[in-house]
């Protein structure tokens, strides 16, 4: 197996709020986590960051930096991502849960009020999120 890539984007509203999704499925299931997802081929990581983030949650949103890359390696369920993971901001639409299969709730969060379990790569983002 070789490692896979996966991008996850920590998007803020104006008043500071982070935007995050429950998991139904592997990795890290029933965690909170970034959105986001698999980069496909060919695909630069801030259009796959973007695609992910419409397919997801039906918004279109602008990334504004590339805010860290997590080493996301969990040897129980037999996973090696990298994960670069972009600060952005919605630009249009209004989130709506567009994959209900795979995600069980979409949530806005006080950075006071950030659950417990939430997965590795939200866990880095949020150690080098700077507000």
């Amino acid at each position: 197996m070789k490692p896979s890539v996966g991008v996850g984007a920590l998007i803020l509203d104006q008043d500071k709020n982070i935007l995050l999704v429950k998991r139904k499925r592997s990795p890290e299931a029933g965690c909170w986590s970034l959105p986001g997802g698999k980069v496909d081929y060919m695909e630069t990581i801030e259009n796959a960051v973007v695609r992910e983030i419409k397919e997801e949650l039906n918004i279109d949103i602008t990334v504004k930096e590339l805010l860290c890359v997590t080493n996301h390696i969990i040897k129980s369920e037999d996973i090696h991502y990298v994960a670069p993971t972009f600060l952005a901001e919605i630009t249009r639409g209004t989130v709506h849960n567009m994959e209900p299969q795979a995600l069980e709730s979409v949530q806005w969060f006080s950075i006071k009020d950030i659950p417990k379990n939430i997965t590795i790569t939200t866990d880095n983002a949020l150690k080098h999120l700077l507000i």
